[in-house]
């Protein structure tokens, strides 16, 4: 096992990181911009070293400098978390290159899924189903109208290089096909420095289904099962759970049995996920996230695995004890996504400094929280201030469980999506399980955030305005009162849920 290893990110997933790392008894060495000096994850770590900068790109996605840190920390393995430098080749074959561990896949395997024209060519190769459309490589509009007519309407136009919704158009016919086409490049260039684009058919009403996998160095794979990620808004998920309803046992054997191969397909090794759409009892390959998941940890509640111990396990070069026969679930977990953001205002991402943060306890409710009190939420990064998971008997009492969270959730001091989760946990539909794709369009379209009550209202105006002075604590100390009658501890109606 590594002696000392550098977390290259930040938020909860850097403090998820450094615990693990902590609890195998590996020294961690944090890293920070200008913004995050007092963060948790610069408290909690053995030692913790400037980037400079404010922004992503002066500092975590600055490799030069992180590679500098790396040099002068003796590192010998470098952790990249998820987003920033987690699937930039790049920046794996630095390390590489180095004699520098990277706990995850190969530059090389990166490369291969980062192109999703390449990625679904190996993946119909290695025998996965693949959403049928044109892959190829003639980018000519005049070439992808007349492919267009061989996929068939309604179909999408999808940026090679894409996420999280850039380079995407829906069309349902062929007028609207050529300005779909240029609005698509433009995004993509402008978003990723690359233009290819792509054609598959639109499938109405699919969910989201992906499989985590593990693979170590001698080629050994397996799945921990799937992960429901249907409930989206604006391509990003913000609701998560496992197992999926819609499977029956034959068929997630089968889609199990395909992630595999996909991982196979490109020599992996470490943790990654395999994504598939599935719809009216089949499943098509999506796309293949070669890092470690937002989403990991309702995994690890239903199949007691340590996904981020595995990964340092395996990158370290252990071999993987565990086998597919070997592995089974257990009960039901839901995540939630806390965002700083604004439902009132179309979501707008939300900045301050948190006055309270007190956040619900109970059996088998798990806070993976990147945020403490006296914490400065920067406009500069992704919003998201924690997740929220809940493991429950089977989904109905996740799903109660997860209510109760939610109400009982004190964030002060930024705005937060809290009553949109809860309002999305309480609908029928989502409490029936018609969790596709289109739920957020069919069912929250209208939805608006509750006014609060003036109680609610006034005591969150009085906690903002009081002269806090406590310095940021540490990731574990999220209330400063010890007083079992504080009010924040009671159960009244009047609790402030998500906003100053």
């Amino acid at each position: 096992m590594f002696k000392r290893v550098l977390i290259a990110n930040r938020g909860e997933i850097a403090v998820r990181i450094i615990k693990a790392c902590q609890e195998l008894g590996v020294h961690t060495i944090a890293i920070y911009s200008d913004v995050d000096s007092g963060a948790p994850h610069v408290q909690i770590a053995d030692e913790a070293h400037a980037l400079g900068g404010t922004t992503p790109i002066e500092s975590y996605l600055n490799v030069a400098r992180v590679m500098e840190l790396v040099a002068e920390t003796g590192a010998e393995a470098v952790h990249p978390g998820y987003g920033f430098l987690s699937e930039n080749p790049g920046f794996a074959e630095t390390c590489e290159k180095a004699g520098i561990a990277f706990i995850g896949p190969t530059s090389k395997s990166i490369r291969a899924m980062g192109s999703k024209i390449e990625a679904k060519t190996l993946m119909e190769r290695a025998g996965v189903p693949v959403i049928p459309g044109y892959h190829g490589t003639e980018q000519g509009f005049d070439e992808l109208i007349a492919r267009a007519a061989g996929v068939g309407y309604p179909l999408m136009v999808k940026a090679s290089a894409g996420g999280g919704g850039k380079g995407m158009r829906i069309v349902n016919g062929e007028g609207e096909l050529l300005d779909a086409l240029e609005g698509a490049r433009r995004e993509s260039i402008a978003a990723f420095g690359d233009g290819t684009l792509f054609l598959e058919r639109f499938l109405e009403n699919p969910r989201h289904i992906e499989f985590q996998v593990m693979a170590d160095n001698e080629g050994n794979t397996i799945h921990l099962f799937e992960r429901e990620c249907s409930i989206q808004r604006r391509h990003q998920k913000i609701i998560e759970e496992t197992p999926s309803i819609a499977l029956t046992p034959r068929t997630r054997t089968a889609m199990g049995e395909a992630a595999v191969r996909a991982a196979q397909a490109v020599g992996y090794r470490n943790a990654g996920t395999v994504e598939f759409m599935f719809q009216d009892g089949k499943f098509y390959f999506l796309e293949m996230n070669t890092r470690l998941q937002v989403e990991h940890g309702i995994t690890e509640e239903v199949t007691g695995v340590d996904i981020v111990k595995l990964q340092l396990r395996i990158a370290s070069g252990e071999p993987m004890t565990l086998r597919q026969r070997d592995l089974r679930q257990s009960g039901h977990a839901i995540e939630c996504r806390i965002y700083a953001e604004d439902p009132a205002k179309d979501f707008l991402p939300s900045s301050g400094v948190i006055h309270k943060l007190q956040l619900p306890d109970g059996l088998r409710v798990r806070h993976d929280v990147g945020v403490s009190i006296g914490y400065a939420v920067s406009p500069f990064y992704d919003p998201m201030l924690a997740k929220l998971i809940v493991s429950g008997e089977d989904r109905d009492d996740a799903i109660r469980k997860m209510c109760l969270a939610l109400q009982n959730y004190v964030a002060i001091g930024v705005k937060t999506n809290i009553p949109y989760l809860r309002a999305i946990l309480e609908h029928p539909a989502f409490i029936d399980g018609y969790t596709t794709n289109r739920f957020i369009e069919r069912y929250m379209s209208e939805w608006t955030p509750p006014k609060a009550p003036p109680v609610e209202a006034l005591a969150a105006a009085v906690v903002h305005e009081l002269p806090w002075k406590r310095a940021p604590t540490a990731v574990g100390e999220v209330s400063a009162e010890a007083d079992p009658y504080s009010p924040w501890k009671t159960l009244g109606p009047w609790r402030p849920l998500g906003g100053e």
